[in-house]
This record gives C-alpha cells, sequence and structure tokens, in this order.
C-alpha cells in the first residue's frame, strides 16, 4: 500500500460524509466525485465497507431504488447525527492538519 492510500484510509469515512453534504447519492457516484476532487480513484472494495460501517453507525441511511436498466442501486443519505460527526471530527481534522503543516514548515518543507 502506497503512502497516499495509507492516509485516505485514515480520513475516508469523513470524507464521504463531507461528499453526503452534498445530497444523496450511490456508491460509484460518490468515488467519482471523490476522484475528481483529486483524492485518486477509490475502488468499491474500500468505499462500500465505509458506506456500511456509517450506516451501521448510523451516521447515513440507505434506500435501494430499482433502475429502470440495469440494477437497482442504493442511495446513500447524511443524517444529522452524521451531520453532527462530520462537524466534530472535521473540526478535529482541520486542527490536526494544522499541526501537520506547522511542523512540516519547520521543517523546511514548503
Amino acid at each position: 500500500m502506497d503512502r497516499r492510500s495509507s492516509w485516505l484510509k485514515g480520513v475516508l469515512d469523513l470524507l464521504v460524509l463531507a461528499a453526503l453534504t452534498e445530497g444523496e447519492s450511490y456508491g460509484y457516484a460518490l468515488a467519482a466525485r471523490l476522484d475528481e476532487s483529486g483524492l485518486g480513484r477509490i475502488k468499491g472494495g474500500t468505499l462500500y465497507p465505509v458506506l456500511n460501517r456509517l450506516e451501521e453507525a448510523g451516521l447515513v441511511v440507505a434506500e435501494f431504488r430499482a433502475a429502470e436498466k440495469g440494477p437497482g442501486r442504493r442511495y446513500y443519505r447524511l443524517t444529522d447525527q452524521g451531520r453532527e460527526v462530520l462537524m466534530e471530527q472535521g473540526t478535529a481534522w482541520m486542527e490536526f492538519d494544522g499541526s501537520v503543516r506547522e511542523v512540516l514548515r519547520k521543517g523546511g518543507v514548503s
């Protein structure tokens, strides 16, 4: 596993919650949205366990919808609890990110 993948796994739950603030979505569309944000391709084997974990924790709800053509899809929506967790953990992540950046700057990284 490369470093970027390792970093992503540490924050993917939070990123999925943040992506769902834009409205309900299904897994493939969420992965595409995160990819377009510059995070790289996130495989289903990585994303769907995150979505399942978030659903079990009550942070998202899922609804299966049949499609006119092809297989149906599970649409995920952020819950009020999920929004609260996003705000709390998002703030903590931003503080952590600021600390990491400060240490790197002191180390000569610009």
